[in-house]
């Protein structure tokens, strides 16, 4: 399909619905099955678009449960998808901030959908492996001293390999439910490899990140709420109640998290300060 055959969707005849890190969704209600996504700018363009669909889809032939995509448009400049809408759907997030109450529920059916995930056999025709992103992403990360790149390059490298399925932005937000039912969103990171790299992640979100008030708010978790998340998701996964060695190995990945960020996108120089700022902050404390 030519890049000019794409749909244009006017954007005033959609009602935006919700709000991430990457982009907004939108409602129309002549089109009550359908939701518009709309990434922020850097993510909008036709090769980022495409491979966030390409993706959707391969996720969806392994037999996970997500969204089905239907199609990619145009929305002025910008590209776009038209998926499925999952109808009176919440995220674990979004449970999380309206039940507090619930936090620790939440946080056990993370750690048990994440576990199905991880065991997930991956297509690793498609799919990129997620330790060859991280060794590319750290001999390319300019915020990273010498003295700390040799650190963090041996730990990398002694990471086995794994085929199974990673998520890449595996967190609260990115779980929804929808009755009795459950879907995995925002599949842009898809990949395999090491369970921990998005248990990394999502340390990194519930300890290094979560004082940030944009992040509470995005995430619409309380600073507490963040550290009861980890503390119950953690002790589920690993069935232990002192997981504290399970918490430093998440350190670990949480370094690689800040950094494999430069192979999704070209930081601009106040990301590499603010990237550059954690990973000393990571390898200070768990290298």
């Amino acid at each position: 399909m030519s890049l000019n055959q794409y749909k244009q969707i006017n954007l005033a005849d959609w009602q935006q619905v919700g709000e991430g890190g990457n982009g907004k969704t939108y409602v129309n209600p002549a089109e009550p099955d359908l939701i518009l996504k709309v990434n922020n700018e850097r993510l909008s363009t036709f090769e980022a678009v495409k491979h966030e669909f390409d993706v959707s889809k391969a996720v969806e032939s392994l037999g996970l449960s997500s969204p089905k995509m239907y199609e990619m448009v145009r929305v002025g400049e910008a590209y776009a998808t038209l998926s499925e809408r999952i109808k009176d759907k919440k995220s674990l997030s979004r449970i999380c901030h309206d039940s507090p109450e619930r936090t620790e529920e939440m946080a056990r059916l993370l750690a048990e959908k994440g576990k199905e995930l991880f065991a997930t056999p991956c297509n690793t025709d498609f799919f990129p492996s997620r330790k060859e992103q991280v060794l590319w992403a750290i001999d390319h990360a300019t915020f990273v001293n010498k003295k700390n790149r040799a650190l963090i390059r041996a730990f990398a490298e002694s990471i086995p390999e794994n085929t199974h399925c990673v998520h890449g932005d595996f967190q609260t937000g990115n779980l929804i439910q929808s009755g009795d039912k459950y879907y995995w969103i925002d599949l842009d990171r898809f990949a395999h490899g090491d369970p921990m790299f998005d248990i990394g992640h999502l340390f990194q979100i519930c300890w290094i990140y979560a004082p940030m008030k944009r992040v509470q708010d995005l995430f619409h978790m309380t600073l507490e709420q963040f550290h009861r998340f980890w503390n119950a998701f953690a002790e589920a996964y690993t069935g232990k109640a002192d997981h504290a060695g399970f918490d430093a190995l998440s350190g670990k990945f949480a370094c690689l998290d800040v950094i494999v960020r430069t192979y999704f996108i070209k930081p601009t120089f106040l990301e590499k300060l603010f990237f550059g700022m954690y990973v000393r902050k990571l390898v200070n404390e768990y290298y």
